[in-house]
C-alpha cells in the first residue's frame, strides 16, 4: 500500500499498526482519530500523546452521535451504522489528504465474537490488516512489546455504547453516566472493568481477583454512583467479561 488513514483510537492493536505502518510508509501514513461522547475524553488525549511520539500527522474528526442512523434506538446491529457512519467520515478525510488507503485494526480474536461492525467496513472497502494475518490480541501485545510501545499492556477497551443492553436508548447523558462511573472504579487503582448500564441499576463488572478492591470501596461506590443518577449498584459475580451484553444474542 502506498499511504494509509488508519482509524486510531489510540487503543493496543490501532497503536501498533500505526506504528508498523508509519515504520514503513512514513508521512504516508496517517492516524484518523473519531472525537465523540463514545469515548472517553483522556482516550483522545493519550491518542493525542502517541501519535505525537510516533511522529505521525493525526488529524481528529468531531462526530455528534446524533448524526447516526439507528444510533438512539440501540438495535441489536447498532454497530453496523455507527461504524459505517464513522468510516464514511475516515475516508473522506483519507481522499482530502490523497490517501489510497482505509484501515482499520480489528484483530483475529475480533471474529469469534458478534461484531456487525465488520459488515460496514468491507462494504466500504475498509481493510483490517491485522486480520489478514490472523494476528490475535496476544500476539500484538508480545510484537507491541518488543517495540517497546507503551500500549503492549493497555487494558482492552470498547466505546461507551457498549455498555447498554440492546433495545435501551443512548443519550448523551446516559453516556456521562457511564463514562463517570468507569472513571471512579479506575480511580481505585482496577485496571480492566465495564459499568453496564440498566436503567436505574449499574452492573460493575471487573476481573474476579479485583472483587475485594469493590467491596472495600463499596460505600463510597453507592454514594457517587447514587449522586450520578444510578439508583442500584451491584457488582457482577461472573466477573468482567468482553461482550457481556451479546449474552443475550445466544440461543
Amino acid at each position: 500500500m502506498d499511504s494509509v488513514a488508519i482509524g486510531f483510537s489510540g487503543g493496543v492493536d490501532s497503536s501498533f499498526l500505526l506504528k508498523v505502518a508509519s515504520e514503513i510508509l512514513g508521512k504516508n501514513a496517517v492516524a484518523v482519530t473519531i472525537s465523540s461522547l463514545l469515548h472517553p475524553e483522556k482516550e483522545l488525549e493519550e491518542g493525542k500523546k502517541l501519535a505525537k511520539m510516533m511522529n505521525v500527522k493525526h488529524l481528529i474528526i468531531n462526530l455528534d452521535i446524533g448524526e447516526i442512523e439507528q444510533f438512539k434506538e440501540n438495535p441489536s446491529d447498532r454497530c453496523y451504522y455507527c461504524k459505517k457512519h464513522i468510516f464514511s467520515k475516515i475516508k473522506e478525510a483519507a481522499k482530502k489528504e490523497n490517501i489510497t488507503y482505509v484501515l482499520d485494526a480489528s484483530n483475529y480474536d475480533d471474529l469469534q465474537d458478534y461484531r456487525p461492525g465488520m459488515g460496514a467496513l468491507e462494504k466500504l472497502g475498509v481493510i483490517s490488516p491485522l486480520i489478514d494475518v490472523k494476528l490475535t490480541k496476544k500476539e500484538i501485545r508480545d510484537l507491541s512489546k518488543k517495540m517497546n510501545l507503551d500500549t503492549w499492556n493497555k487494558p482492552s477497551f470498547a466505546c461507551l455504547a457498549s455498555r447498554f443492553p440492546y433495545g435501551t436508548n443512548i443519550t448523551k447523558k446516559r453516556l456521562r453516566m457511564v463514562e463517570k462511573a468507569e472513571d471512579i472504579i479506575q480511580s481505585l487503582g482496577v485496571k480492566q472493568f465495564r459499568v453496564r448500564y440498566h436503567t436505574e441499576t449499574a452492573r460493575i463488572e471487573v476481573p474476579k481477583n479485583d472483587f475485594q478492591i469493590i467491596l472495600k470501596h463499596s460505600e463510597e461506590i453507592v454514594k457517587q454512583f447514587k449522586e450520578l443518577g444510578f439508583k442500584y449498584i451491584t457488582l457482577d459475580i461472573e466477573g468482567y467479561r468482553t461482550g457481556s451484553l451479546n449474552e443475550v444474542l445466544i440461543p
